[in-house]
């Protein structure tokens, strides 16, 4: 077969780097509900990406560092985070994941229940790159997420993976 008729290599998802192009999210979010709606409204989006949700912070950070069952994990491009989190926190998922040279350049969007602004603050001080407050209401929780997406995903160019 001459290099003319040749297939292109298959290569992993990585940064968005232009409009369209799907991203590895981390979904770390302990209620059912909320990441059910969450990953609905990304499934709704213009933007085709690929989710992975995670219940507890014990289970984020490993599925960040790639162990156990999640020893072949992509690594995400973004990571969609809530506070209250069972195991471990969200604070102490944020610090882990700023303090540690493989993953500080992930972004991290605190996703919470929280208009706090003792915990807006902590989470900016920890470095997060985005503090957003769930709305109660089902269509305003929709539409936060997909004004999520539409910066996140189409408007911010995203360190390489």
């Amino acid at each position: 077969m001459n290099a003319s008729n040749q297939k292109p290599p298959l290569k992993e998802p990585s940064a968005n780097t232009g409009f369209g192009k799907p991203i590895e999210i981390l979904l770390v979010e302990d209620s059912p509900d909320d990441a059910c709606w969450t990953m609905e409204a990304l499934k709704e989006g213009r933007v085709r990406n690929k989710v992975n949700w995670v219940e507890d912070g014990v289970d984020a950070m490993s599925f960040l560092r790639r162990e156990g069952r999640h020893s072949l994990a992509q690594r995400p491009d973004l990571v969609l985070l809530d506070l209250n989190l069972p195991k471990k926190n969200g604070r102490e998922v944020l610090r882990e994941i700023k303090q540690d040279p493989d993953l500080k350049r992930i972004p991290v969007v605190i996703m919470t229940m929280s208009d706090d602004q003792k915990d807006i603050d902590e989470t900016y001080d920890l470095n997060a790159n985005c503090y957003v407050t769930k709305p109660v209401d089902l269509d305003r929780f929709m539409g936060v997420v997909r004004r999520i997406e539409d910066f996140w995903l189409t408007v911010v160019k995203l360190p390489a993976a």
